[in-house]
């Protein structure tokens, strides 16, 4: 994502699992006050996971996200790192 960023001016968040894309554009454009220009989502399933331990078998699942990729308007640019 860190390439994406410098290089297509896109970033990535994980959001709710049913926010669509119009929740995602009006969050980012309130919370960072820049202007979207499109947004892109993709849902990952969650896993499962085995491995063998001395009592046995251990199962388990990991959990299921989805991740959006927001793409900013030309000049706008995101500053994670200004409140440090």
């Amino acid at each position: 994502m860190t390439e994406l960023g410098e290089a297509f001016n896109r970033y990535g968040f994980v959001v709710e699992k049913t926010a669509n894309k119009l929740q995602i554009r009006l969050a980012v454009e309130e919370l960072y006050g820049v202007k979207v220009a499109e947004v892109n989502t993709m849902r990952y399933p969650g896993k499962r996971k085995q491995r063998f331990t001395k009592s046995g078998v251990s199962v388990g699942k990991t959990p299921s996200y989805k991740k959006a990729i927001v793409t900013l308007a030309e000049g706008e640019v995101i500053d994670f790192y200004s409140n440090i």
